[in-house]
């Protein structure tokens, strides 16, 4: 097929549709009831916001926001809060089954959730930014709890926004607790090595995908799609084990170098630059767009959702993609990568860190503990290595994509949860007054 056809097959769909569709495929090989399917495919709860509050000019200013719980069958709900322009509900339903998914498959005792707030993070001061977070705190107070629904930071977001939600909730409920919400500062309760560990986590499994393909680190040259903290890390911790980063981008440029930057420098420059990368000197500037189809071993999306379409599939490059961010290939995509012999390590297992470090922060504060680093490395490193040995496995056992194996262990622990507590249900005796 040309890329001329399947650029006219394109149609585009939500991150939600993309969802659906490797959720249904992995339910047909589970042979799932239509019953379960349902329960599985529909959030257990999705709360619309509307809140105001006073800016730092003195007008009040209204602002919409969400917080979509997908699954609570296997824990506590646990998923970001987004602050974007682009946050809509079909995108926060995405992200909250994709939670519901990394979890299961890390074999992490969370459900999956998501939130975000329509608005554009760098127009706000400091001080609105507080405000914003505050106020939707107080609106869901009632929501969040360390063993009902876990937040955590995601784009737009950081320990500054999770601090001041810790302490609101805290507020609410006339006692300090630390482990309703995860990615704070150390000084509020976080955890070593959270800060960058879904870099670290996306670059373990690049890794490995490389020893799965015979390449040596030394002898590898990836490209980088996204450089805020996901892409940063992955970039150097790659760049630490040897592999060449050759290509880079943010939202204000895509920036290329043959030979392979120098990772740190790059680094300190967009420190120095408000954290953009934009105008640094040791660079080719090149198309954003143009980014995604260099000649690489290795590309690695991590920005947003469905930058990788049936529109563009075709003219893709690189043997290899790791999917950093949330989503970046479209369901109508998987085909054509599939036809490529494009190895595709999905999102669900490629940026599994997050929520894994996550996990052991929320256990830290919960057990009133707190681990070194080379504790927290060493278990995200045997729970990911762990995931990528059973997926790839799964694969091959199924003669399927590494994407839909994952999403069949996924599926069927959730179901199995499901199973659990619905015997459980039928055996517990009514409580009498």
């Amino acid at each position: 097929m040309t890329n001329t056809q399947h650029t006219a097959m394109y149609t585009p769909t939500t991150p939600y549709d993309s969802m659906l569709a490797r959720f249904n495929k992995a339910a047909g090989l589970l042979q799932l009831s239509e019953e379960t399917r349902e329960k599985l495919r529909r959030p257990a709860k999705q709360i619309l916001l509307n809140f105001s509050i006073t800016m730092d000019n003195g007008q009040e200013k209204n602002f919409e926001g969400y917080r979509v719980i997908h699954s609570t069958i296997l824990g506590p709900s646990k998923g970001g809060i987004r602050y974007d322009t682009g946050v809509n509900i079909h995108e926060v339903k995405a992200l909250a089954a994709w939670m519901t998914w990394k979890s299961a498959l890390a074999g992490i005792p969370f459900g999956g959730a998501k939130g975000g707030i329509v608005c554009d993070p760098q127009k706000l001061s400091k001080s609105e930014l507080e405000k914003l977070t505050r106020a939707y705190t107080q609106a869901l107070a009632d929501t969040f709890g360390p063993h009902k629904d876990v937040p955590a930071p995601d784009m737009g977001t950081g320990p500054d926004e999770m601090g001041w939600l810790m302490d609101e909730f805290s507020l609410q409920h006339g006692k300090t607790i630390h482990a309703v919400v995860t990615g704070k500062h150390l000084h509020s309760g976080g955890s070593l090595g959270r800060v960058e560990a879904t870099g670290k986590g996306v670059s373990i499994i690049t890794l490995l995908a490389l020893e799965k393909r015979n390449k040596r680190p030394s002898k590898t040259n990836v490209a980088i799609q996204g450089f805020g903290n996901v892409g940063m890390h992955t970039a150097l911790f790659l760049w630490e084990k040897g592999v060449k980063v050759v290509a880079v981008s943010d939202v204000d440029t895509a920036l290329f170098n043959p030979e392979g930057f120098n990772v740190p420098d790059l680094i300190a420059y967009a420190q120095r630059n408000d954290k953009s990368i934009y105008g640094y000197y040791d660079a080719y500037q090149i198309l954003h767009e143009e980014l995604l189809t260099l000649p690489v071993d290795v590309l690695i999306p991590a920005a947003k959702e469905d930058v990788i379409t049936a529109g563009n599939a075709a003219l893709i490059k690189a043997p290899i993609i790791i999917e950093a961010a949330n989503g970046p290939v479209s369901a109508d995509a998987d085909r054509i990568l599939q036809e490529k012999n494009t190895l595709v390590v999905p999102d669900i297992l490629a940026n599994a860190g997050g929520v894994t470090v996550s996990y052991f922060e929320w256990l830290q504060n919960t057990l009133h503990e707190s681990w070194d680093i080379n504790r927290v490395n060493e278990r995200l490193a045997a729970i990911l290595e762990k995931s990528f040995s059973e997926v790839y496995q799964a694969a091959g056992e199924l003669n399927e994509t590494l994407r839909t194996a994952a999403y069949y262990l996924a599926v069927k622990r959730v179901v199995a949860g499901q199973q659990l507590t619905a015997v459980l249900d039928k055996e517990t005796p009514p409580a009498h007054n």
